[in-house]
């Protein structure tokens, strides 16, 4: 049975946080971790009183935003180079994927190129991207020694396990891993995502499927029967975590133990 890579990714909205979560993602047993690097463009609220409840702390999309040039990704990038030892999954997520990213896509590519062109661990290109440029930026990871995560996040409704099962194999060769996450909003729609992620289990691609929603943590839980490749957690330990579909990197090793995985 196949013991996924544990990767741990990041909350932090500055650089300072990014290298204290790394530090604790290391001590939880994280195998690597993944900087959002579009978070860093976010700002967050001042925290309220304890007995306050306020929306604001958890709808990120109503978070104010710093603007492209408040933040220096070839600062950013060399800081989380010198210091995070573990691998790094470096992402920067346009807004139509789910991301914060407040530029244009030739702006973000060209951060993409330039984490590529640090040596980091690994990037995240997203199967969106037009296929000219990916295709230059799959040339310069593969000349650095980079791999690749290709992936999809879908925002709208979750596709039946078919289509995700046809989207993975379409995509084979475009990455070391292919990436496939979807938003849910019931239990229901979450049995497409397990289906799809059961069908392939038994292929030679290395995979890794999720939802973000009810149900969502479902294929994370069980990932080593699955056969998944990575598994992306949290730092967070929010006793509802599992309504955004979201596991603990502690709390998931647990649950192999405990299922005996």
């Amino acid at each position: 049975m196949n013991e996924p890579l544990v990767c741990v990714s990041f909350e932090a909205v500055t650089v300072d946080e990014a290298l204290e979560e790394a530090a604790r993602a290391n001590l939880a047993g994280a195998d690597l971790v993944e900087l959002r690097f579009d978070r860093l463009f976010l700002v967050r609220p001042e925290s309220p009183d304890e007995e306050e409840e306020n929306q604001e702390m958890i709808d990120e999309s109503i978070w104010d935003r710093r603007k492209l040039e408040d933040v220096d990704s070839d600062d950013v990038i060399s800081r989380m180079k010198d210091g995070i030892a573990m691998p790094v999954i470096f992402t920067c997520r346009n807004t139509a994927e789910g991301g914060y990213f407040p530029g244009d896509e030739k702006s973000r590519l060209k951060i993409l190129d330039s984490a590529i062109e640090s040596g980091v661990s690994w990037v995240d290109l997203e199967l969106s991207i037009k296929s000219k440029e990916r295709e230059k930026l799959v040339s310069k990871a593969n000349e650095k020694g980079v791999k690749i995560v290709a992936s999809v996040h879908e925002l709208g409704d979750v596709p039946d396990a078919e289509s995700i099962v046809q989207t993975v194999k379409d995509n084979a060769g475009s990455g070391d891993v292919v990436k496939c996450c979807y938003r849910t909003s019931d239990h229901q729609q979450s049995l497409s995502i397990i289906d799809a992620a059961d069908s392939l289990k038994d292929e030679e691609i290395q995979v890794s499927i999720m939802g973000l929603g009810p149900g969502g943590d479902w294929t994370r839980i069980h990932a080593p029967l699955l056969n998944q490749a990575i598994v992306y957690t949290t730092m967070r330990n929010d006793f509802k975590l599992y309504e955004e579909g979201l596991i603990n990197v502690k709390d998931v090793r647990d649950a192999w133990v405990l299922l005996e995985y």
